[in-house]
Order: structure tokens, then sequence, then C-alpha cells
């Protein structure tokens, strides 16, 4: 397995390429810090965009779902799809209303799904899912029975077509704008788990794990 993702025609960056990122190591980084991405897919000539979520295991990003929906469908068909993740990390405020931007961390990922059948590895993956939604919940939790297992569609995406794009740093201004009298900066922003709240139906005894 190489450091780094040879850019293909589709995942090099053309667009200020210096900010592209075909690092192994920080594109994972990215992919374990998110909980959501946005699956592109077309469907009898129509092209749909649907938010998921999804669980890195190794070189491979997971996708599940009701074996109903039709996302899931065609992916399995082995249809091409281009999957996306980004974080967004701070909004960008510039001396002109044409210089603002955002800091953010993104990865796009092209390729081609298939169906998990085999059970060991279908119960693998939905084990990864619960552990990176929050770490060391499996084993507190009911596995999912036969029943779950047959209503749960589990896919399964190589990661070997893939690019990530970082902006980060203080806005871009025209050298004639510096002069202004214009706040500018970065406001940070990120995502934080709030106090947890117990279930209405909790049983009185049971306190909450360690791990949250």
């Amino acid at each position: 397995m190489t450091e780094q993702f040879t850019p293909t025609e589709k995942t090099k960056l053309r667009r200020i390429p210096k900010r592209g990122v075909y690092e192994r190591e920080k594109i994972y980084q990215i992919l374990d810090e998110g909980f959501i991405c946005h699956v592109g897919f077309t469907d009898g000539g129509k092209t749909f965009v649907i938010p998921t979520g999804y669980a890195r295991l190794e070189d491979k990003l997971l996708i599940h779902g009701s074996s109903a929906s039709r996302m899931m469908r065609e992916m399995a068909q082995k249809i091409e799809v281009c999957v996306t993740v980004t974080l967004l990390d701070g909004l960008v405020l510039a001396r002109s209303a044409f210089h603002h931007s955002m800091n953010y961390r993104s990865v796009i990922i092209f390729g081609t799904a298939h169906l998990i059948t085999d059970a060991k590895e279908k119960y693998d993956a939905l084990k990864a899912f619960t552990e990176h939604i929050i770490p060391n919940r499996w084993t507190d939790i009911r596995p999912p029975n036969d029943l779950e297992l047959k209503a749960t569609t589990v896919l399964s995406l190589p990661i070997e077509e893939a690019s990530a794009k970082i902006r980060n740093g203080d806005p871009v201004d025209d050298e004639a704008d510096y002069s202004l009298s214009v706040w500018a900066g970065v406001v940070p922003l990120k995502m934080e788990r709030g106090q947890s709240i117990r279930d209405a139906r909790l049983n009185s005894d049971i306190e909450m794990p360690d791990y949250l």
C-alpha cells in the first residue's frame, strides 16, 4: 500500500492545486473525523446526491442502509459513484465581499462499491459503524438479529481513487484593501459533543457509561 494516492483525471485538483492533498494518512484522518458523507450517483439518466452515514474500515469506506433504499439498490449494481466528506473549520472574513471564504477539509472518492454478503464481514462492518460513532459502544448494546441483518444492506467502497482539498489560514485580500478600516480574520467553527440526555424510558438504575 502506497503512502500517497496517485492523482487521476478525476481527483487531480486544477483549481488552486496547492490545496490538493493526496497523502493517504491525511485523507484517512479527515474521513475518520467525519460522520456524514454525500453519495452522488445516476439512476435512469437522473443525478442524485444523498447524505448518509459512513465508516472507514482499513482501506474501505462502508455505507449501510435499508435494503429498500434506491441508493443502496443502485450502488449494489456496481455503478460508479462519487462520495464526498467535508469538515468546516472556520469562516474566513475578508475586507471585501469577493474574498470571503471558509476554512475546510474535504475528501472526494470515486469508485464502485460491492455488496457485502458474507455474514461475518457484514457483522464486522456494522460493528465498525457503531464504533465510528461512539467508540466502545458495541460491547454494551444488543447486536443485530437475523431479521435486522436481512433488512440492512451494507456496501464496501474501496478507497483507491481519492484526494483531499484543504483551505486554512487568513483571508487573502487585494493588496489595496489591507488599508481599509474593516475587521478581517477567521471565526473558528467546530462540532462539539453536548451534555448527554437520558432517554425518558431509561431505567433509573442505569448510569451513563464512562465512554460518554
